[in-house]
Order: structure tokens, then C-alpha cells, then sequence
């Protein structure tokens, strides 16, 4: 039985019913969001696991703040469910990870963002082909995948058991593949908390090992078109603040506006920028046409309409390119900052303050030829995905916690990131499917070696 045809229904459901928990940060459905998958995952027979983050020890890892007062992790698990296979400890353990939080919904909604919605389907009988949601492409849909690749690949593992048949199965997809189903080894399925955080619960599993064995390597469904990402950049945020002096807005000429100085270093920064997109290359990149962009994501200036403003603060985003070290990247920026004071005098008395807030997202990258990048490719070109080159991604990702711990990692699942945090989140249900079902011929690839 094909794919679509045994799970489509029960992925279908479960994806929507997860899509219907508000699980933003610290929000109460978040933990009933983990309770609700792990019962779902024991009940189809996981081994379950569940681990909190202990915010002492985030407090020492780079990505979170210095306090741990700052990093929200009380009553949030993370959840793992385990399937065996043949003898575990003689085989490989991989990983399916996924993140349950989201963002918030935010404006320009047509409907209920928590209230999923199926469309385009043919006819008033026929299923929906697309699935618009918060959280639907970012990422419960490649949470749903994950779980229903792990399932399926059990199934394949106990027909062919059933059937005593050979060891080599031709699998059911669109180019078969013989796939040795006499498994060794382990697929957990993770549902972790807060990574639009800084990854809170993948951060914890990597710093200490919730599982009573080892990991080596995992696949993370973020939305890549279904396209294998090796690379991921990292991101520094930091926070500018600016002083002058206020005067009536009648007599202006008597103040200091902050807001000509603020787009003197702005100006600066994108100089910068630009010299780092040309310097800074990575093969991975060269497609886009801001490689290491920074954003100047909020800004607030002054107090009241008939005052110059004398007061500002600005947040940036700052990219980081996989090599570079947020370090690194840091020091460029303060030099940046550093040459704009020297060279103008508004600062003489007003020198500006640039400082670290929120998380910080240190750039991954595994090589192209790691095995479970070659098991995704080979099961990718079984179900008709041909699309197999290794890319780089300009967001930062979870992979990162696990590739500092030693295990290799590689982000592969449906939608694209371009609906990630946007209004109307959409999915195409094909999409999710195809996903699913690539992930279960992978995991079998890698586990039978």
C-alpha cells in the first residue's frame, strides 16, 4: 500500500488538530500541545521520553541570555518517542526533530489563526489541498511528517517480517529503491519547545542526553522545499541606544536631534553590509543577494511630537556566515560603530551605547557527504525529488545545538520558509506527503547502513 493511501487521512488529522494548539511561548497550550503528542505517540507505540530545560545551565551556553531569570522554561517539555528495530544496540540511533512552538499570529489574518483551514480541494467531499494555519509551515506539519515517516518505516519493518520475505523490499514510491528492511537500530521522533527561542529544548537534549543511548546523526523538517540544507547562518542581535538634547520643537535649532545620527551609523552598517556580502563567500550563498543581511528591526525615538526627539533605541539582527563566529562578527560591527564616533562630533558628548540582548544563533554547517545527507538525497531521488543538491539556509535552526554536540545534522522537510511568521501561513498537503514519506525511506536507508 502506497504512502498516501495508508496515512493521508491519520496525517491529515493530526497535523490539524496540532495546528489548533496556541503553543507561542509559554503559553499553557504549549505543555498541553507535548502531553497530547506524547499520548499520541505512546499510544501508536513509542517508547516515550519527556526532559526540561534547566536554565542555569542555558545561562552558560552562548545562544541564551546571561540570567537565567531571562529564559522561560518551567512546564515546557520537550518530548521524544523511541522505536527499536531489530537489535538496537548492534545499529544506528537518527533523530526526526521538530519544533512545536510558533509566533504570534499577529495581524492580516482572513481567519482564526488557531482554527486550521483546508482549501482548494474538488468538491465539497474532496480533501483540501492546502492547510493555512499558524504554525502549519513552522514547522507542526514537518512535526506531523516526522512522526508518520517514523510509523510508516515500522510498518514497512512488519510487513516485511509477516511476509518472510528476502531482505531487499522495493519500496512504493515513484522511482523504487531495493531498501534492506532487516533493521538494526533506533528512530526517535522529537517534539522540542522554544526554538524560536534560541532552541530551548533542542539546546537541553544536546547539552544532556535525555535518552539512555547514544545519537549519531538527526534530520530536521524546517520548511526547505523539501531541499537538504547542510548550513545555516547565525544571527547577532544587538541593541543601539542614542542620547541628545531635547529643545521645543519651535525653536529646534536649540536641540540635539538623535535621528540624523541614527541614520549616520544606520547608513554605516549597511556600507558594512554590502563589504562583508562581497568578502565573506561561501559557495552554499552565492544565490542570494544578501548573503549576511542585517535588519534594523525596530526602532523608537523620542517622547512627544513637539520636542526633538533626544532619546533612541534601535534592535538589529546581524548576520553571521557558517565559518565566522558571532564573536567575530561583533567586533567588525563595534569597529563600524567605533569609526562613526571618531569621525563625528555629536558624539564627543553622547557617546552610544551597543550592547548584546535576547539570543544569539551560532552558524552550523556539516559536509555534503555525511551519511545521513546521502541517505536524504538517495531516498529524495526514490520519491521523485531530483532537487538533491546540498543548499545553505539564511535563517539559523536548531541543526546548530545538535552538530556542537557531535552529531550531524541536516534540515529536510516541506514548506517554504518564505510562509514561516507570515499572515494566511500556508502549506501545500502534496508537499507534506511527499516529506513524510521521503523521511521514512531515509531513516530506513541510514539505519540499514
Amino acid at each position: 500500500m502506497d504512502f498516501a493511501t495508508a496515512w493521508d487521512d491519520e496525517l491529515r488529522s493530526f497535523a490539524d488538530e496540532l495546528c489548533q494548539f496556541e503553543t507561542t511561548a509559554g503559553n499553557d497550550d504549549e505543555a498541553a500541545a507535548q502531553r497530547w503528542v506524547a499520548d499520541a505517540l505512546e499510544e501508536w507505540g513509542f517508547e516515550t521520553y519527556r526532559w526540561e530545560a534547566d536554565p542555569e545551565a542555558l545561562a552558560e551556553h552562548p545562544s541564551f541570555p546571561d540570567n537565567p531569570d531571562d529564559i522561560e522554561t518551567a512546564t515546557r517539555p520537550s518530548v521524544g518517542g523511541v522505536l527499536e528495530f531489530g537489535d538496537p544496540d548492534a545499529g544506528k540511533t537518527l533523530v526526526l526533530n521538530g519544533h512545536i512552538d510558533v509566533v504570534p499570529a499577529g495581524n492580516g489574518w482572513e481567519g482564526e489563526p488557531f482554527e486550521p483551514r483546508w482549501s482548494d480541494g474538488d468538491g465539497d467531499s474532496a480533501p483540501g489541498t492546502t492547510l493555512t494555519a499558524r504554525g502549519a509551515t513552522d514547522m507542526k506539519c514537518g512535526v506531523a511528517a516526522c512522526v508518520f515517516a517514523a510509523r510508516h518505516l515500522e510498518s514497512m519493518v512488519d510487513d516485511h517480517e509477516d511476509s518472510g520475505t528476502d531482505s531487499d523490499t522495493d519500496i512504493d514510491t515513484d522511482t523504487a529503491i531495493d531498501l534492506d528492511l532487516d533493521l538494526d537500530g533506533r528512530l526517535v521522533v522529537e517534539s522540542v519547545v522554544g526554538e524560536e527561542e534560541g532552541g530551548i529544548g533542542a539546546a537541553a537534549a544536546a547539552l544532556e542526553n535525555p535518552y539512555p543511548f547514544s545519537r549519531d546523526v538527526a534530520i530536521i523538517a524546517e520548511p526547505t522545499q523539501c531541499r537538504p540544507v547542510v548550513a545555516t547562518e547565525g544571527s547577532l542581535m544587538k541593541r543601539l541606544r542614542l542620547e541628545g538634547r531635547s529643545a521645543h520643537a519651535a525653536t529646534r535649532w536649540h536641540g540635539e536631534s538623535v535621528l540624523p545620527a541614527f541614520e549616520r551609523i544606520r547608513r554605516a552598517f549597511e556600507d558594512l553590509e554590502t563589504e562583508r556580502g562581497e568578502r565573506v563567500s561561501h559557495p552554499l550563498y552565492e544565490e542570494f543577494p544578501i548573503p549576511w543581511p542585517v535588519c534594523v528591526g525596530r526602532v523608537e525615538a523620542g517622547n512627544w511630537a513637539s520636542s526633538v526627539p533626544d532619546e533612541l533605541t534601535a534592535e538589529l539582527r546581524i548576520g553571521v556566515a557558517p565559518g565566522e563566529t558571532v564573536e567575530a562578527v561583533e567586533r567588525e560591527f563595534e569597529r563600524q560603530l567605533s569609526d562613526v564616533v571618531a569621525d563625528d562630533p555629536f558624539f564627543d558628548s553622547n557617546p552610544p551605547e551597543f550592547e548584546r540582548f535576547s539570543i544569539q544563533f551560532e552558524p552550523a554547517e556539516i559536509d555534503a557527504d555525511e551519511p545521513v545527507v546521502r541517505a536524504v538525497q538517495e531516498a529524495m531521488l526514490s520519491n521523485g525529488l531530483t532537487a538533491t543538491e546540498p543548499r545553505g539556509a539564511t535563517y539559523g535552526a536548531d541543526s546548530r545545538h545538535y552538530v556542537r554536540a557531535g552529531i550531524p545534522t541536516v534540515l529536510f522537510g516541506p514548506g517554504d520558509i518564505q510562509q514561516a511568521h507570515f499572515p494566511e501561513e500556508s502549506i501545500e498537503w502534496d508537499e507534506v506527503l511527499t516529506a513524510s514519506e521521503t523521511l521514512a525511506t531515509a531513516a530506513g536507508v541510514f539505519l540499514s547502513g
